[in-house]
């Protein structure tokens, strides 16, 4: 269980501080709900405290491990498949996953494929969420503006198609 204060994931929206934890009646059914503030876009949502492990939310990595991750960008290997809407598929159960490698593949992926190919709008989408995700989690682990953090991921890509 989380408590106010905490920094933590959601999966599809990213990582955020719980600010409170409220109760609010919807459909005749009262519930708990931890209020979740974004830093990244600004965006609060209310997750309801009893389904977190059912979403997948989880504790926000350490510094250590972010740092990892950002390495790693630069040595993951990534393969998509060219079939649009299998790569499309692919790539959302990545980002469901909340495993923060596996949204940094995604990243990935679409930047090099928007570098050599170009992204239809569908993809321009996902990797705007995928790194709103990626960057709002390792923010909140190393402390750092979401510009010095987009800066390392950007960087770390085009030392790979250098």
């Amino acid at each position: 269980m989380f408590t106010i204060g905490d920094k933590i994931v959601h999966p599809m929206h990213g990582a955020g501080v719980i600010d409170s934890i409220v109760e609010r009646k919807i459909n005749g059914l009262t519930r708990e709900y931890f209020v979740l503030k974004l830093p990244t876009n600004g965006m609060v949502i209310m997750v309801p405290t009893n389904n977190c492990d059912e979403i997948g939310m989880r504790g926000i990595v350490d510094e250590k491990k972010a740092e990892e991750i950002i390495s790693l960008i630069s040595t993951i290997d990534v393969d998509m498949t060219q079939n649009w809407n299998k790569r499309y598929r692919e790539n959302i159960l990545r980002i469901k996953s909340g495993d923060l490698e596996e949204v940094a593949k995604v990243v990935k992926g679409l930047m090099i494929r928007d570098q050599e190919h170009g992204l239809s709008t569908g993809e321009r989408k996902m990797l705007h969420s995928a790194k709103q995700i990626l960057i709002s989690e390792l923010v909140l682990a190393k402390d750092c503006s979401y510009e010095e953090i987009e800066d390392e991921i950007n960087t770390a890509v085009s030392v790979v198609n250098v």
